[in-house]
């Protein structure tokens, strides 16, 4: 056998490692350039120059700026399940659970504001590249598939809706957080406020959960401080009409 012929399997698996890490590289680069820049602005010298890498790598691994668009998405979304699911769920105690799903999106948002700026960049692009992506409805059935746990173990133990779709939980939560967070500027000049604050994120963060609860709870729990006060006000308002009513008399 000839030294060259020798080489040839650990020299295939060193290439192949190479290869990945360059894609890696050109991937984590996109994903900080287009987060900036948008897709239209961002540039493939700014992203090559970013993962210290060439252009025509970029082309050889990803075939085209619109392409590689395509695997940052695919790519943020993928990051976002594998930190999901990640999660240890309370499926003993489904409302806390579902407490718990809404803490990891909001926070989520906040740790990663380029998965924010990302998909605002892609729809004012009317969505044409997740589109054309073939992963995007199996990675966004993953997402949907952890909420129907929740719901479905909340059902089982009548504290949640049996009429609640998971599709319409997953919308309502991901609305809430990332309305607030890729408005944040316009809103804040619009309502005059810091919403970026620590105490008014963790107030926002206390609405999500008591909106998404409220929405998907059977039985909403009762406020015992705020049944004592209608009591005592039915009963005072009882007096009062006796009263009226002896005078009468």
């Amino acid at each position: 056998m000839s030294p060259t012929a020798a080489r040839k399997p650990g020299a295939t698996g060193i290439r192949a490692k190479q290869a990945q890490d360059t894609r890696a590289k050109i991937l984590k680069a996109a994903i900080k350039v287009f987060a900036k820049q948008g897709y239209a602005s961002g540039r493939v010298e700014s992203i090559s120059k970013a993962a210290r890498s060439h252009d025509r790598m970029i082309y050889y691994y990803f075939g085209s700026k619109e392409q590689l668009f395509v695997e940052v998405l695919e790519t943020i979304y993928t990051q976002f399940n594998e930190a999901e699911s990640r999660l240890d769920l309370d499926l003993d105690n489904p409302v806390r659970g579902l407490e718990q799903m809404v803490e990891f999106v909001w926070q989520y948002y906040l740790d990663h504001p380029e998965f924010v700026t990302l998909l605002s960049s892609e729809n004012l692009h009317q969505g044409k590249h997740a589109k054309k992506s073939s992963k995007l409805k199996e990675i966004s059935g993953y997402a949907i598939s952890v909420v129907q746990k929740l719901l479905d173990a909340g059902k089982a133990q009548r504290v949640f809706r049996a009429d609640i779709q998971a599709r319409d939980v997953y919308l309502l939560i991901a609305s809430l957080g990332y309305f607030y967070n890729a408005n944040q500027y316009t809103l804040g000049a619009f309502l005059g406020e810091p919403l970026m604050d620590k105490a008014a994120l963790a107030h926002w963060r206390e609405v999500i959960k008591d909106t998404v609860l409220r929405a998907v709870r059977l039985q909403l729990p009762v406020d015992v401080d705020a049944m004592v006060g209608h009591d005592a006000a039915n009963a005072h308002a009882g007096a009062k009409g006796r009263a009226l009513e002896d005078r009468a008399i």
